[in-house]
């Protein structure tokens, strides 16, 4: 396992807590944007998998989440977001000059990542989304549509089909497992909204992964939103009876591996 650096970057409205996994041998870099409620704490074993493969890794808890600042699970502006994710790019490929930059994101930040290869895609190697928020997301809508937003705890069994997962993610005190608040939803419309305008990714590498069975981010509304990203170099993963959370599914090996290999291909085209 590899041993994770903590430290910190000045976000567009607070300081945000970092996390580094190193790599002396480094042949690329890799960064990774979580997901809604989480933390970036969660992927150690992510970073693992890359780092083996011959990545350094970098993540940031996004504002409002984990161990950054800001009001717990409130984002009310997603470009500002996207611009806090190219501060942690610029700092991490200025400590590692010359090395291609692989952006994963997961969930909200497969939103996220979408969005940042939007606007800074020329900065970007290769694109990993997994069971990213995209085309629609009916949680959004329906929410937004109540006078009130209830105070309903996840179904940890909508995660993965490994009841270890659920059970870790429910004790983890820096999960938040409070109810959405009402100016995130709106910015997640706004940010769905955005990214679904386009453009297209044009000639990135791009890998979708997504569970069959994903019933937070449902595979049917997202894949308009993929339609819109689709450039020339497009590759989709649908894994059968899978969850929400596929790098923590029971086959998440075969996932990691399914990632590592798309990267290879990615940095060395024609071969």
């Amino acid at each position: 396992m590899a041993d994770a650096r903590t430290g910190e970057v000045r976000g567009s409205t607070q300081s945000l807590a970092t996390r580094t996994w190193p790599n002396p041998d480094a042949t690329y870099v890799a960064v990774l944007a979580h997901g809604y409620g989480e933390h970036v704490g969660r992927y150690e074993h992510v970073a693992d998998a890359l780092v083996a493969h011959g990545a350094v890794v970098a993540g940031l808890d996004h504002q409002g989440h984990g161990l950054s600042g800001g009001e717990r699970a409130v984002i009310t502006d997603f470009e500002s977001v996207v611009a806090d994710l190219d501060q942690l790019v610029r700092q991490t490929g200025e400590d590692n000059p010359g090395l291609p930059t692989v952006l994963v994101g997961h969930s909200m930040g497969g939103l996220i990542a979408a969005r940042y290869a939007q606007r800074y895609g020329h900065s970007l190697a290769a694109l990993v989304l997994s069971g990213p928020v995209l085309g629609s997301w009916p949680t959004v809508e329906h929410l937004l549509g109540l006078p009130e937003i209830p105070d309903e705890p996840l179904d940890v069994t909508t995660l993965s089909r490994d009841p270890a997962v659920g059970a870790a993610y429910a004790e983890d005190p820096l999960v938040w497992h409070g109810p959405f608040k009402r100016p995130t939803l709106e910015a997640l419309a706004t940010a769905i909204t955005a990214v679904n305008d386009g453009p297209d990714l044009g000639g990135l590498p791009t890998l979708w992964l997504h569970g069959e069975d994903d019933q937070l981010v449902p595979l049917a509304a997202t894949r308009s939103g993929v339609e819109v990203l689709r450039g020339t170099r497009f590759e989709a993963l649908v894994y059968r009876g899978a969850r929400h959370e596929i790098f923590n599914e029971t086959n998440r090996d075969e996932v990691l591996n399914d990632v590592t290999d798309f990267v290879t291909r990615a940095l060395n085209p024609g071969e």
